[in-house]
Order: structure tokens, then sequence, then C-alpha cells
């Protein structure tokens, strides 16, 4: 069981607060802005803990005055058991780039405008999640479908441990309906990929070789609504060695979509590479590799039941319209966890 260590915590603060407090500590800009980053984020996440340990006391209190209100006062505690249990994930991050930022992409996969549909929902779900979580979220690029929905999607989640959640989600997500594209209301299955890198902080930088990259430019276009394009000057980046492709079409010039594009490139080189040591662990332990969409992550039901279940955790919740919603902590904790036993 992995919990939440507020003793060791201080003593990592304390090491930190020595480090600032080093001679010729800020000669090195890069390692001092790591380490105040780093310094500045378990700062707050132990106020969070102290904080939350005097609401309780004063719960507990009131309620050894007043038995009467134990209604009230276990409801006022509440907010006070999910913000713990988040700060029970944090215990969970170990990686390198799990406190930062994280880039999402999704992908429609086979199932035609059904499909492109499903990509358009999980958007909707992501974009609801990071809100409710308190996250920045940031739509970076949205390539419309032919006739509903999005081909793809792009958008980034800033805030603390945005990454370290956001990996849980990385896989095949699955949607089985009664299709609204279909004449006959037959039942369809869609799937979707989703793809999550680690949004690199900006004093890190990938080396890249130019004669790598084929670059091409377009004109945004789109489908109307909420994804109309407003740009003329969209940039589109093919990195030829691995076939890695991104695009920015939301900035305002040529010249910033091309930046917000490299960034985007530099941070799926990154989890490329992460990928690869995780796969290579996996056999190293004898665990099977996943097959890309033969092998989903999560199906979503909404016919002939309404269910959401997580096939690596058997996580399940049974009303799937508050999933797709935004109601997914449930299903990031579980797989946090899973992972976490597995690294054990």
């Amino acid at each position: 069981m992995i919990t939440f260590d507020p003793e060791r915590l201080r003593e990592r603060i304390a090491e930190l607060e020595q480090e600032l407090g080093a001679p010729g500590f800020w000669d090195d800009q890069q390692r001092a802005a790591r380490v105040s980053a780093e310094h500045a984020r378990l700062t707050r996440r132990l106020e969070r803990y102290e904080r939350l340990s005097r609401d309780y006391e004063d719960a507990r209190e009131l309620f050894a005055m007043d038995g009467e209100m134990a209604d009230e006062i276990a409801a006022s505690i509440e907010p006070l058991r999910r913000e713990l249990n988040r700060l029970q994930e944090d215990a969970l991050f170990t990686g390198d780039y799990d406190g930062g930022d994280a880039v999402v992409t999704i992908h429609a996969g086979t199932g035609g405008t059904d499909a492109q549909d499903w990509a358009e929902i999980l958007l909707r779900m992501y974009l609801r999640w990071a809100s409710d979580r308190g996250f920045q979220a940031e739509l970076v690029e949205a390539s419309p479908g032919e006739e509903a929905g999005l081909k793809s999607a792009t958008f980034t989640v800033k805030g603390e441990n945005a990454y370290g959640i956001l990996k849980a989600e990385r896989g095949v997500h699955r949607l089985v309906r009664l299709s609204p594209f279909d004449q006959a209301h037959r039942r369809h299955t869609s799937f979707a990929q989703v793809i999550v890198s680690p949004l690199l902080p900006e004093d890190e930088s990938v080396e890249l070789d130019e004669a790598d990259l084929r670059i091409d430019t377009y004109r945004a276009s789109g489908a109307g609504g909420q994804h109309v394009n407003k740009t003329d000057s969209a940039v589109r980046i093919t990195h030829v060695p691995t076939g890695i492709v991104v695009q920015c079409q939301n900035e305002r010039s040529q010249s910033s979509n091309k930046q917000t594009a490299m960034k985007l490139l530099r941070s799926k080189l990154v989890e490329l590479e992460e990928q690869r040591r995780r796969e290579e662990l996996a056999r190293e332990k004898g665990e099977a590799q996943d097959v890309a969409w033969g092998s989903q992550i999560r199906s979503y039901f909404l016919h002939p039941y309404t269910m959401v279940k997580d096939h690596r955790t058997n996580f399940e919740m049974g009303d799937a319209q508050r999933v797709l919603d935004g109601d997914l902590d449930g299903f990031v904790r579980a797989e946090l966890l899973r992972e976490a036993a597995r690294a054990a």
C-alpha cells in the first residue's frame, strides 16, 4: 500500500533548502530552476496536507462536542477525502516528467463517422475532467471529420502532476452504442486512440536534425462549429525517421504555429523513448505487450446497457454519462495503483 508520507516530504524539502542556500547554486540556471520548481511543488503539497489535517481535527472536535451533527460533519469532510486521495496519488509519481505538464492527442480509429464522433466525445470528456481537476487545458489542433466529429485533436494540460496522472489514459478506448449516423439505428463499435506525452519545460531541449524534418504549411479550414479554424498559417511537421506527425493551426502566425509544433514534436519524441523503455522493462519481466487497436484499455457501453469498464484494472462505473461528463478520477486512481504495484 503506497501512502502519502509527510515526514519524508519534510526531509526532502529540507534537503532542497540546503541546495538553494549553497554557494554558487544559481550559477547553473537550468539546475537551479529545476530545484526551485521541485521545492515550490513539494512545499505546496505539504501545506495542503497540513491544511487538510487541521480541517479534519476541527471536524473531529465538533463531532465530539455535538454528536447530533454527524450527518452535517460527514458531508463537510467529503471534499477533504477527495483532496486526501489526490495527495496520496502524489506518492505514485516517480518518473522524470510525472510532475509536469502533458500533451494529449486523440486519433479516431476504425468506425468511420462514428469513430470521428467518438474522438470528439473523448475530447469533450477530457476537457471537462481537466477543468474539474483545476488544470489549464488548451486546444492546439482539431481536424474535423468528413461528416461529423474529429479525425484528430491535440491539446495541452498544464498543472501539477498533469503528465503523471494522464499517463493512465493512454491507449485505445472503445465505444459501443446505437449509431446516430446509421439510418437503421444499428449497434456500432468505434475506437479512438489516446496518446499522452510530457510537455517539456522551456529550458529542456531535445536535439533535432533539420534534415529529418518535413515541414508543410497549409490553409487552416474547418467544417464550422466550435472547431472552426481561424488562421490561414497552419504548420504540419513530419519527423521522417519515426513517422511522428504534429501540426498546429491555432496560433496567430505561421512562425508561432511552427514553434508550437516543434515543441509538440520534441515532447512526442521523449514519449517515444519512454515507451521503448517501458516495453524493454515489460520484456524483461515477461509481460505481454498490447497490440494497438486489438487491445482497448477501456470500453464505454451505451447499449444495450450503460457501463464503463477498464480492462486493465476491472474498475467500472454504471453511469456511463457521468464518466463522459468528466468523472474519471476513479479510473485514473485504479490504474496508477496498478502501475505502482507492477513497478514494485
